[in-house]
């Protein structure tokens, strides 16, 4: 059964604070006018957007398992857990469609632990310093490859 026009947006620890937590790196953007953005594009593009928000591990993992079938790609931003999550990674890879992992700063050009994105050995892509747009070129990106499994 091939799963409708929905898409499933995570975002992991301490994301809910976008717009007053290190506005150097995360920009001014809230949590709630990202979603806005969000919810904007996919309905421009035909699509509907579930967006989830978590700071636990396990809620993440239980988010990706439970898109699968009914969602067609997952845009995820899993935060710190990207660094060291082994659960997260392996949920990511046994999705049944394509995962675009997004960061908001340049992970790289900041402390050297976060050179290491366990998680993103498991995505299809990967965007990272593209500030809040990042999620806005993730679902390009998600629509395209999810296309060109349905062929």
């Amino acid at each position: 059964m091939k799963p409708s026009r929905i898409i499933t947006v995570i975002n992991g620890p301490s994301l809910s604070e976008l717009g007053r937590r290190e506005t150097e790196y995360y920009g001014t953007t809230t949590q709630g006018e990202l979603i806005e953005m969000i919810e904007k594009k996919a309905s421009i593009d035909g699509f509907t957007a579930n967006f989830i928000q978590s700071d636990v591990e396990g809620e993440i993992v239980r988010a990706i398992n439970s898109s699968s079938g009914s969602s067609i790609g997952i845009v995820i931003n899993p935060a710190a857990y990207s660094h060291y999550s082994i659960a997260i990674m392996d949920a990511m890879a046994a999705f049944d469609g394509p995962v675009i992992e997004v960061h908001i700063s340049r992970v790289f050009s900041r402390e050297s632990f976060r050179n290491n994105l366990v998680t993103a050995k498991a995505a299809d892509a990967f965007i990272a310093g593209a500030g809040i747009r990042g999620y806005l070129h993730a679902m390009d990106i998600l629509y395209e490859l999810a296309e060109m499994t349905e062929v």
